[in-house]
This record gives structure tokens, C-alpha cells and sequence, in this order.
């Protein structure tokens, strides 16, 4: 099980650092020149790495936590709201991840709409929710 746990907050670990980077990319696309043609170019190539490898990173990370929870039972008793809470802000995290897809799309598109100081803010998201994560994680306050 700690083989398992392990690899788990690697590769949640992993996961959050690009759903940290992925909006920064955004600021960035959201502050180019319109004739900058190239310089937009070249922060879509790295957006769309980034975000596929950021997908990637979230399959494992969602695997072996299913695995923690469902195979080992961990934070499987009724007394474990924590876990609940948990659970609850990782559909959430899902859904930031979904978010930046679409996201991605419409600078792709051309169809973006937000200012950078709207993506700054944005960026800030996945860092409230790692915290609360991990918070309720090891001290389980409920």
C-alpha cells in the first residue's frame, strides 16, 4: 500500500505542477501582440504539450487513488467525512482541468475573452484547492 501511496501524491503531485503552469501559459497568450503571430504560435505548441501531458499525469494520479480508497479501504468508513470533502474537491479539480481545456481550445480558436489579469486569477484556483486537499488529508478534521 505505501508502494501505491507513493506513486499516488507523485503523480498528483506532478498533475497539479501542470494545472499550476497551464493557465500561466495563458496569462502569457492572453498579453501577446495581435501581429505577434509567431510569439502566439510558440505559447500554443507549449499550451498543447503541456495540457496533454498534464492529462496524462492526471490518469495515474486518479488510478491510484481510486485504488487507496476502493482496494484499501482508506477513508472507506462512515466517519471519514474528510474523505467525502476530499472526494468532492477532487471533482472539482476535474472540473478545473476540463476548464483549462476549453480554455485552451478558444485561444486556438481565437475566441478567448478573458485579460490576463482574469487568468492571474484563475491561476490561483488549483493552489486553494491543492491546500485544502492536503489539509484535509493529514489532518482530517472531520
Amino acid at each position: 500500500m505505501l508502494w501505491i501511496k507513493a506513486f499516488h501524491i507523485v503523480f498528483v503531485a506532478s498533475w497539479f505542477a501542470g494545472l499550476f503552469y497551464l493557465p500561466r501559459i495563458f496569462v502569457n497568450l492572453a498579453m501577446v501582440d495581435p501581429g505577434s503571430i509567431a510569439e502566439h504560435e510558440r505559447l500554443l505548441l507549449m499550451a498543447r504539450k503541456l495540457a496533454r501531458f498534464t492529462t496524462i499525469l492526471m490518469v495515474p494520479a486518479l488510478a491510484l487513488g481510486l485504488w487507496l480508497w476502493l482496494g484499501y479501504g482508506i477513508g472507506a468508513n462512515p466517519q471519514a467525512g474528510w474523505m467525502n470533502a476530499k472526494l468532492l474537491l477532487v471533482l472539482l479539480v476535474l472540473g478545473y482541468h476540463h476548464v483549462c481545456m476549453r480554455h485552451l481550445k478558444q485561444f486556438e480558436t481565437g475566441d478567448a475573452q478573458h485579460s490576463h489579469l482574469w487568468y492571474r486569477w484563475f491561476n490561483e484556483l488549483p493552489v486553494l484547492l491543492l491546500v485544502a486537499v492536503v489539509v484535509l488529508v493529514v489532518v482530517k478534521p472531520f
